[in-house]
């Protein structure tokens, strides 16, 4: 386990607190440090997990800010916003050339994005329960049945009448 300068630490602390995973601080601190760590070790700044659990109270003050900050700044993603996502999909859009699928379903998220939800109607019967269905066959007694004709009895076999 490599021993980190602050100037790392407090780093892998605010990345955290940004809600990225562990292995993808880890690759940062290797791109921006050049100094490769194992994931484990980035997650033992994390005061909020087990490993985290004997971090500095410095650290783990600096965590809770951030962390507090990152929830309340939304702004600052640019995926928060509604009209940036909307340029992306127009830019999608326009990029995916004669591609009809992949336009389609561009039309259709951007037509979400915009709060044009598509909704469903279920049909329900009375007080919300299921619809009752009522036979439709009628009763016939063995008495009627022995006076119809063969064609009246076929007829009434073939349409599911008795």
């Amino acid at each position: 386990m490599a021993t980190l300068r602050e100037p790392i630490k407090i780093f892998i602390v605010q990345s955290l607190a940004c809600m990225y995973t562990p292995q993808q601080v880890a690759d940062a601190v290797k791109q921006e440090y050049g100094i490769e760590i194992d994931r484990r070790q980035c997650a033992a700044y994390d005061p909020t997990k087990p490993a985290g659990k004997n971090l500095s109270k410095k650290l783990a003050d600096l965590f809770h800010k951030t962390r507090q900050e990152f929830r309340e700044n939304i702004i600052d993603i640019p995926l928060a916003n509604k009209a940036y996502r909307l340029r992306e999909l127009q830019d999608m859009y326009d990029s995916a050339g004669k591609n009809k699928v992949v336009r389609q379903s561009l039309i259709k998220q951007a037509f979400q994005e915009t709060d044009g939800r598509v909704t469903r109607q279920e049909i329900t019967g009375a007080g919300g329960g299921p619809i009752q269905q009522e036979a439709a066959k009628p009763q016939y007694t063995p008495e009627e049945l022995a006076n119809l004709s063969t064609d009246e009895l076929s007829r009434l076999c073939l349409d599911g009448k008795i």
